[in-house]
């Protein structure tokens, strides 16, 4: 019990320390990915519609906009392991509503993570899937 109590300390002086600097888990593993990473020239996303229950996929290239219900998602860039454009893909994206022009979600969305950095809205989900390389 004392040993796990002492563990747990650690950990939570770790993260403090982590957290102090400014420094966010997330944003280190990305990073961390990104340097090993090749640009893709667009990304697909794929929206859900929880009220109609319809599934949509976005093509964006990057540096454009889709339109997804109300919803305007941007695409700066997606990027994906080097010499593996299948693999997982990393792509920062800009959700905004366009009824409102309020900004929604802006940041990182990874593929095999889809619920880590996630849009959080009440009728609409958003991740990405792949990166487009033509």
């Amino acid at each position: 019990m004392i040993r796990t109590l002492a563990t747990l300390a650690c950990l939570a002086g770790s993260a403090a320390g982590a957290f102090a600097q400014g420094l966010n888990p997330l944003d280190e593993a990305v990073a961390e990915a990104l340097n090993e990473a090749e640009e893709g020239t667009g990304a697909v996303l794929r929206g859900l519609d929880k009220v109609n229950a319809e599934v949509t996929d976005l093509e964006i290239a990057s540096g454009a906009a889709a339109r997804f219900g109300r919803l305007s998602v941007s695409l700066r860039e997606c990027r994906y392991p080097t010499g593996n454009p299948a693999g997982d893909a990393y792509a920062f994206v800009t959700i905004s509503d366009t009824s409102s022009g309020a900004q929604l979600f802006a940041g990182w969305m990874i593929a095999s993570s889809p619920a880590l950095d996630a849009l959080e809205h009440p009728r609409y989900d958003i991740w990405v899937l792949r990166c487009t390389t033509e």
